[in-house]
């Protein structure tokens, strides 16, 4: 249930970004600034295909991400993640290895002298 949310979700972020971009603007830079006298909507009024599609695409947006959200933390009780260990359950460190005190270099072994006699 959650890969078709999932997948749903993503067709409608896609469908909605290139309605957004494919309407074109209503007077320029200078609506922005105070300039023009058009209403919020042009003078047509909130009219139109694209409009339309775009505010049933963002309808379905909320729709899609509030479902995924609510279908998503109800498997959270069932399902472990990293996050839900606690610290009690995880294994303590091992204490680190006694290291060997760095000795200076020792002398080679000396050869048995040739008049000492083998035991």
């Amino acid at each position: 249930m959650q890969t078709l949310i999932l997948s749903l979700h993503v067709i409608v972020c896609v469908t909605l970004v290139i309605l957004v971009l494919l309407q074109a603007g209503k007077e320029g830079m200078g609506v922005i600034f105070g300039g023009g006298n058009a209403s919020v909507f042009g003078s047509s009024g909130a009219g139109g295909l694209l409009a339309k599609m775009t505010a049933f695409m963002a309808v379905l947006f909320i729709v899609t991400s509030l479902s995924y959200n609510y279908v998503s933390s109800s498997h959270k009780a069932q399902e472990s993640t990293i996050l839900d260990v606690r610290l009690e359950d995880t294994p303590k460190p091992a204490a680190p290895a006694a290291t060997v005190p760095a000795t200076p270099a020792e002398k080679p072994a000396e050869a048995p002298a040739a008049d000492k006699p083998a035991n």
